[in-house]
Formats: C-alpha cells, structure tokens, sequence
C-alpha cells in the first residue's frame, strides 16, 4: 500500500527529494513518518507529520531534512539537504492509514529506498 521512491548516489552536500504514496482502499492518512536503516545499524526515525500538518525531527537531521504531506495524492515526502555520508542508508516511509470504514491500521510500511551519500 506504501511505494517510497526517489533515493539514489548523491554526493556530500547535495539534495535529494524522497516521495512515498499510498495506495489501494484508503480513505485517507492520519500521520506519516520516514525512518532510516543504516548498514549495521538499527532502523531510526528520522520526522513525522500528523494530520494537522505538524512536524517533528531527529536531531540529527534538523535543519536539513522537510517533511511534507499532500493530503489529495495520498503521499508524503522528504526533503533533504545538505547531505552527509553519515545520512547513507535506506529510507522507509511509514503510515497511520484510514481504510474502509474509515478503520484505523497503524504502522504500515513502504519497501524502502536506497539513499547513498559519498564523500
């Protein structure tokens, strides 16, 4: 139901737009989030947007990363700048959705998408 896509090589410094969307019986999405794996590390979040539009950051991307929401397509997405190499790792969007009924599943998962910083 969660497609992320938009991850790639960039080079230290640089940007990249990551773009999730959901799909299928949905009515609609309460709160989205990105999360990130890094090799050999636990998988993190990384922001969320609730349904109000708020956001939330880790530190470590603060500043850098903007997470926005687009309440007619169905998706969410992630702004980030000024990458680093220690920003390497893949990228996994995550979703409160409303399905049929207007019923409440938590904690969908997209598939994840590679993002590569070099330095």
């Amino acid at each position: 139901q969660l497609q992320a896509s938009g991850g790639g090589l960039v080079q230290a410094g640089g940007s990249l737009r990551l773009s999730c969307a959901a799909s299928g019986s949905i009515f609609s999405v309460d709160a989205w989030r990105w999360y990130r794996q890094a090799p050999g590390k636990e998988r993190e979040w990384v922001a969320d947007v609730d349904s109000a539009g708020s956001t939330n950051y880790a530190d470590p991307v603060k500043g850098r990363f903007t997470i926005s929401r687009d309440d007619a397509k169905i998706t969410v997405s992630l702004q980030m700048n000024s990458l680093k190499p220690e920003d390497t790792a893949v990228y996994y969007c995550n979703a409160d959705i409303y399905g049929l009924g207007y019923v409440l599943s938590r904690d969908n998962w997209g598939q994840g998408t590679l993002v590569t910083v070099s330095s």
